[in-house]
């Protein structure tokens, strides 16, 4: 995409109780020395979507009446259209960004919007864990150590295998995020 395409960021979470993280928060308070101080543990799906966008309302309105970013009737859809906008997390949340390698792109979702639009965008998608510890708790360092699966005593959230992460913090994620240079890509071997 061009350097003067507008940007989103969309975040999509289960309204229900979501069994995927209530596990994982289970697995690393008991079983990991990292979690044994955690509190909370959620799971966002994140989309960036790049290129010629429309205006916010009718962004979300578009991603609304689409099956390829999220279902309505089970989940919450945030839309965050600059630096400036708050994401639904808190501010005392530690973020865990995973993406799978090279599959990050979405082009069934780019297909849809064109449709929709006329316009070509680029769709990716990642999947944002929310830490929340204990108060006292250098939380980053915490959440980086649950990160990356190292043995049966480091790590959960990401399988580095076939998988990157990125760190974030709060109510603001990195602008983007998904889209940052692989430069600083956490979970690579160097």
């Amino acid at each position: 995409m061009s350097a003067d395409a507008a940007m989103l960021q969309a975040f999509v979470e289960l309204r229900a109780e979501d069994v995927e993280a209530t596990s994982a928060y289970e697995v690393a308070h008991t079983r990991l020395a990292a979690g044994a101080r955690l509190r909370t543990l959620r799971r966002v799906r994140v989309f960036e979507i790049t290129g010629t966008l429309p205006d916010a309302q009718e962004a979300e309105a578009l991603l609304h009446r689409s099956t390829r970013f999220y279902n309505p009737a089970k989940e919450r859809c945030t839309v965050r259209t600059s630096a400036a906008e708050a994401a639904p997390f808190q501010l005392d949340e530690s973020l865990v960004l995973v993406l799978d390698r090279g599959l990050d792109r979405r082009p069934a979702a780019e297909r849809w919007w064109r449709h929709e639009t006329g316009h070509k965008v680029e769709v990716r998608e990642g999947l944002a864990w929310a830490l929340r510890f204990e108060p006292g708790v250098d939380s980053a360092r915490e959440a980086e150590s649950l990160a990356a699966v190292e043995d049966r005593a480091t790590g959960l959230l990401c399988n580095p295998h076939f998988q990157d992460w990125r760190p974030g913090t709060g109510v603001s994620p990195p602008w983007p995020w998904l889209t940052a240079p692989e430069k600083g890509t956490k979970g690579r071997d160097a």
